[in-house]
């Protein structure tokens, strides 16, 4: 049987759900709770506030994941009508290693203040590690959460859930070496197959969660993810309850944490305990950024699977619309429907990419 097809609408409420949480939780990354409640009152952060880069302002964690969907796509088109199969990850590695040359030297960005190009940010153990551009294994040990933050595209297009897994734990070893972070990423990976081919998160994560079994050294990730749908099911998680999970600057804690309110909003829905789509999205990410730890990451990550679950219009129409890098997401989502669609086109434009895509994405 073939594989279906992801709906569009999924694919841009997963990438824009990301970028919103990822800006949302930006301006309150590493303060404490108490720190979050004292400046922004008694129910914390619910809307965009100014942060470093601005208000509705993007950082690493949307810049990366929409290369790692740029360079899937592209890898996508060349293997589909050149023949030129398995570069999927190398395509993904050059992304990155671009990316890292921005970061380490801030001049090459130039002029420019396209949020896709400026240094907005970084986890240091990705760039050490693409530092080392003749090297394809990480020189670390690291598990931080950004070998999981970046890979939701990795669900996009795979053949079946178990493809995605593995591409993502390919992914996530390009920069960080701990095994424990490769198998968050390939759950994180998996579940998103699920989502945007019309799955559940519950069901989606089950899936998810027996591919993962199968694999050496999954202990830490599946006892984070344990506890995460345990809480989940026991009531509505406050702050503190999702502290209990950790502070998520690991991969595992940052999935337990995104994985736990994405799983409450979706039983919150069933029971009808959400008064509308925008308000499921808009209750998971004031919970997921409001947390004594990476608070960007966790906003992320839960915008990733409430938007894979719910579309677009689980997040509000002026979050949307204030996020900088609105209009490249929906070009780039489109494209990864286009290509990943019942119909891909055949036609290519000179840079291997499709004549119709909507956006010159990282073209400068």
């Amino acid at each position: 049987m073939r594989t279906p097809s992801p709906l569009p609408d999924r694919l841009t409420g997963c990438l824009i759900g990301g970028a919103i949480g990822d800006a949302l939780g930006a301006p309150v990354e590493g303060l404490g709770l108490d720190q979050i409640l004292e400046r922004h009152g008694p129910q914390g952060l619910t809307e965009y506030v100014e942060g470093s880069y601005g208000i509705g302002a993007i950082t690493d964690e949307t810049q990366l994941t929409l290369r790692t969907c740029d360079a899937l796509v592209r890898a996508s088109v060349r293997a589909r009508n050149k023949g030129i199969s398995g570069a999927a990850v190398s395509m993904v590695r050059t992304a990155y290693v671009d990316w890292a040359r921005i970061h380490r030297d801030p001049a090459r960005s130039g002029p420019t203040v396209d949020p896709l190009h400026a240094p907005r940010g970084y986890g240091a153990a990705t760039v050490a590690a693409l530092r080392e551009t003749g090297a394809w294994k990480p020189v670390n040990n690291s598990k931080g959460c950004a070998a999981v933050v970046r890979v939701a595209p990795c669900g996009f297009g795979a053949g079946d859930a178990e493809r995605a897994f593995e591409l993502a734990t390919e992914v996530a070893a390009l920069t960080h070496g701990h095994r424990t972070a490769h198998l968050a990423a390939g759950v994180f990976a998996s579940t998103v197959w699920g989502l945007v081919r019309g799955g559940e998160i519950a069901d989606s994560l089950a899936r998810a969660r027996e591919l993962l079994e199968g694999r050496v050294g999954h202990g830490e990730v599946s006892r984070a993810l344990d506890a995460a749908v345990a809480k989940a099911h026991s009531g509505v998680p406050t702050a503190r309850d999702l502290a209990e999970l950790g502070d998520g600057w690991t991969s595992e804690e940052a999935l337990a944490v995104a994985v736990c309110v994405a799983l409450r909003a979706e039983d919150l829905a069933a029971q009808g305990g959400a008064p509308n789509t925008a308000g499921i999205g808009q209750s998971a990410l004031r919970s997921a950024v409001n947390h004594s730890g990476d608070s960007d990451t966790l906003g992320a990550l839960c915008g990733n699977l409430v938007g894979a679950r719910y579309g677009v219009h689980a997040f509000p129409g002026h979050w949307q619309s204030q996020l900088e890098v609105r209009e490249r997401v929906i070009g780039l989502a489109a494209d990864a429907a286009l290509e990943y669609g019942p119909c891909p086109p055949a036609a290519l434009d000179h840079d291997g990419a499709h004549e119709t895509w909507t956006v010159a994405h990282f073209e400068r």
